[in-house]
């Protein structure tokens, strides 16, 4: 038995030397510098190979090995859109931040919204029953019939697709303008024929800041705003918008930046429930808090100048873009409004448009509608602002179709017994150029202004 162990234990011996002298033979054909790997083949195995010391676990190695040229590829697709962006950034003219336009969101179609939304938009009826019999009702039925005078380029889209948005703030920025004035309502709430749209603001800011577009909001007359409402809503947008880099803030004359905030139907409250919100000694005051900015009141009425101004309001804007339609949106009043609003250290937002038609959702307001003449009516007001030396312009509006009053492209359309009104014979960017040009214009006349 222990001739038999000594003999057993001999042959192993043998074998352990036998398989030491091939290993340290396998090794002289190894690149200089490698390891052994591992011992016994258990690299085929990898799910019974431990890492070694220092060394990653070969499934991670193998995991870097693989997802590198993808994460290459990820940095390289990454880099060349950021350059992309860059240069089609340094094509577009330098933004105007002190032109600002009006932006609707509330648009929706079946592939995103489940349905149209506000394209739909329903024939309003005349206030005078006898009037209203000769009139059509019902509703529109996009695709090809939208409540609109004219047609968009984009068709009858969502605001909720990314790639509309992406072409909106590529569209403003072609136009040179800095600021877009969001129509909003607070969480849960909507227009009349829309759906809640507070949950893309997120977005919209986000794409705008690409295209180094600022975004200040136009609160609407939603139920209930009152000034408690109003402080609320306020510390909402500020709280939750606020840190965004595309936030608009406005300098003031003493230092300070603070967001503007425009005020739709502003005069349907009381200047006194405004001032418990806008006046210093009002008991929920917004003023020297977190939640202070530049509230402008619409002015429709000659009388509403000294409500604005008792209200405790920072400025008044006009909004409509019919000439003659309200004292506010007449051109002849701006001069006699700018200086009551100077000699009330009030600002003055003229609103100027490219015309206006509705009569696809109201039929019967044809007496209302302003000709584009080619793009001159627009220029004309343009002019009519720039005359008063304000220090913001205003425009109505990027994209209220049913007004008519859109700068966005529009195209030529025919679509059973409707034909769309066009831009002919311009293209379909005119707008945006003659926006453009003026831009530029305003931008030097208040460098004079301001010598």
């Amino acid at each position: 038995m222990a001739r038999f162990r000594r003999k057993t234990c001999i042959t192993l011996i043998g074998l352990i030397l036998f398989i030491f002298g091939i290993m340290v033979l396998l090794k002289t054909f190894r690149p200089e510098g490698a390891g052994f790997g591992s011992p016994f083949g258990l690299g085929l195995f990898p799910e019974l190979q431990r890492a070694e010391s220092g060394d990653n676990p070969p499934n991670h190695q193998k995991g870097i090995a693989e997802s590198k040229p993808a994460v290459d590829q990820l940095k390289k697709g990454s880099t060349e859109s950021t350059i992309s962006l860059e240069a089609k950034l340094e094509e577009f003219p330098v933004p105007n931040y002190n032109l600002h336009v009006f932006y609707y969101s509330w648009y929706g179609s079946p592939q995103f919204d489940g349905k149209y939304i506000h394209w739909d938009h329903p024939v309003l009826p005349h206030w005078d029953p006898k009037v209203a019999t000769n009139f059509p009702k019902g509703r529109h039925s996009p695709p090809d019939d939208v409540g609109s005078n004219f047609y968009p380029a984009l068709g009858a889209y969502s605001s909720r697709d990314p790639s509309v948005i992406e072409a909106h703030m590529q569209q403003l920025r072609t136009a040179a303008i800095g600021v877009l004035a969001l129509s909003w309502h607070p969480p849960g709430m909507k227009d009349d024929n829309g759906e809640p749209t507070d949950d893309l603001v997120q977005a919209i800011m986000d794409i705008a800041h690409k295209y180094q577009v600022k975004v200040t909001f136009h609160i609407e007359p939603y139920k209930g705003r009152d000034d408690l409402s109003m402080y609320n809503s306020v510390k909402y947008i500020v709280d939750k918008y606020g840190d965004h880099p595309a936030f608009y803030r406005y300098k003031t004359s003493n230092g300070k930046h603070l967001p503007l905030f425009y005020v739709y139907d502003s005069y349907l409250t009381s200047p006194e429930i405004w001032t418990r919100l806008l006046k210093d000694s009002g008991h929920r005051s917004v003023r020297n808090t977190a939640y202070d900015g530049i509230f402008i009141g619409l002015l429709v009425e000659e009388k509403q100048k000294n409500e604005i101004l008792t209200a405790g309001f920072d400025g008044l804007y006009t909004y409509f873009a019919t000439n003659g339609f309200s004292y506010g949106s007449s051109h002849r009043n701006w001069k006699s409004i700018k200086g009551f609003c100077d000699s009330n250290s009030l600002m003055f937002i003229p609103s100027v448009g490219p015309g206006y038609i509705d009569t696809s959702i109201r039929p019967w307001n044809f007496h209302n509608t302003r000709n584009r003449i080619n793009g001159k009516y627009y220029e004309t007001a343009l002019s009519a602002a720039l005359e008063v030396r304000t220090d913001i312009v205003s425009i109505t509006s990027f994209n209220e179709w049913h007004e008519g009053t859109q700068i966005e492209k529009a195209i030529p359309k025919t679509a059973g017994q409707t034909t769309y009104q066009d831009y002919l014979p311009h293209k379909a960017d005119i707008y945006l150029e003659i926006t453009r040009k003026w831009a530029e214009k305003f931008q030097k006349e208040r460098e004079k202004w301001l010598v």
